[in-house]
């Protein structure tokens, strides 16, 4: 399986994906999708064998994006510089195989290229999502406070890890 960066070609898939998934990460729309195409830090996608996407991160930098989520903008009035994990998606093709740590290491191999040294997640505790909330604590990311979002539909833990050189 090969990282890549995303394309104008990938984003219906992605857009499946992600929509499946709610209300683990949030719903998006196209338009969300290319705005992030033309954002994101790092937009990756991951291919399976059969040429299909296994999985995609979505990452940001901040503060400073003109980016109207609750999330962000907590990190942002807390951290001068960081990387921010926006989204995370494993198609069901791609479970068991390693894809989410192969995204994560990619993402955080190029924030630390570009200086950064802190990495950010969100992961929710109400509806609480066990299987994310184990995968960041076996990579070593920390709770640093939590908030309700979506007028206290959803409670988020939001969680930081230090990157090493």
């Amino acid at each position: 399986m090969i990282i890549r960066l995303a394309t104008e070609r990938d984003l219906d898939e992605v857009l499946v994906h992600n929509n499946a998934v709610v209300p683990a990460v949030n719903e998006l729309t196209r338009s969300d999708l290319d705005w992030f195409l033309q954002e994101a830090h790092s937009f990756l996608v991951i291919d399976a064998p059969d040429g299909s996407i296994a999985g995609f991160v979505i990452g940001l930098v901040g503060p400073g994006l003109d980016y109207e989520s609750l999330n962000y903008a907590w990190f942002s009035a807390r951290y001068d510089a960081f990387i921010y994990v926006d989204r995370i998606v494993v198609a069901e093709q791609g479970r068991e195989l390693g894809v989410g740590t192969r995204l994560y290491d990619e993402f955080a191999r190029r924030g630390r290229a570009d200086d950064h040294r802190v990495m950010l997640a969100e992961v929710n505790i109400t509806p609480r999502n066990e299987v994310s909330l184990a995968f960041h604590e076996a990579r070593g990311f920390a709770p640093v406070g939590e908030q309700d979002t979506e007028g206290g539909a959803k409670r988020v833990t939001m969680l930081e890890k230090r990157l090493g050189d």
